[in-house]
């Protein structure tokens, strides 16, 4: 579990390295991410230990979200007072999603493998 552990760190330091070094505009973590699916992949598969330690670290997934709320605590001021553009953003943003959520629902259930052939008609006639 340590081995695993100590590559799932690996992989995010490079990619914060990486993305400090480069300043690119994508959290490091995200890149580290990526090298780790790219490693994955050129190795055909997920190791055991690897899935073992992974698996242990989602069971306890909730404990990661306790800094986050610590920091919207410490920030609390600061949402108070733009409340109302946040208000708007998560109402538009949500919005913005479910229409397009059921516009592409809607395009592919006519263009999908079990949408109804077009007819003219005809097999409906006496």
């Amino acid at each position: 579990m340590l081995g695993t552990l100590t590559l799932l760190l690996s992989c995010q330091l490079v990619g914060e390295v990486t993305a400090r070094l480069l300043h690119l505009p994508v959290p490091g973590p995200v890149l580290g991410m990526v090298l780790l699916f790219i490693g994955l992949l050129v190795r055909g598969g997920v190791p055991e230990p690897l899935q073992e330690t992974a698996g242990g670290i989602l069971r306890h997934l909730s404990l990661l979200f306790v800094p986050a709320g610590v920091g919207v605590m410490a920030h609390l001021n600061r949402l108070e007072a733009e409340a109302l553009p946040i208000a708007a953003a998560l109402l538009g943003s949500t919005l913005i999603g479910v229409a397009l959520t059921a516009w592409v629902m809607s395009v592919l259930s006519r263009h999908g493998p079990d949408a109804e052939t077009e007819t003219d008609g005809a097999e409906d006639a006496p």
